[in-house]
């Protein structure tokens, strides 16, 4: 089985050690992401557009999402990103959850993590 890597030079992978993206049997895995920004739906933003550039180097995209898990350390955000959520994924909603905890630093008040098909 062929594994590719994908990195982005966000500073926590090389601190950590892991990468954006691996695309492994038929699936892209992204990490979980966060964004940059003040509020919650500009980090949302922020962090999606970071996935959309990694399924882009996969050779895959938004519509071949088939889950997501949102992470927020305040539940009461998540309902502010659900039209920026909606208008990301369209017509090819993936399954999803959300899990309120906390985050790799208290400033990210969201991280997105999803799993895409390859190609």
């Amino acid at each position: 089985m062929t594994i590719q890597r994908i990195h982005s030079g966000g500073a926590f992978e090389a601190k950590i050690g892991y990468c954006r993206a691996v695309v492994a049997g038929g699936f892209v895995h992204v990490a979980g992401t966060v964004g940059q920004g003040d509020s919650v739906t500009e980090q949302c933003k922020s962090a999606l557009s970071v996935i959309g550039d990694a399924l882009e180097k996969a050779g895959s995209s938004f519509e071949k999402v088939v889950r997501v898990t949102y992470y927020l350390p305040d539940r009461a955000e998540f309902e502010p990103c659900w039209p920026i959520l909606s208008e990301a994924f369209g017509d090819n909603p993936p399954a999803a959850t959300m899990i309120e905890c906390g985050l790799i630093d208290p400033k990210y008040r969201i991280e997105i993590e999803v799993t895409a098909l390859a190609g």
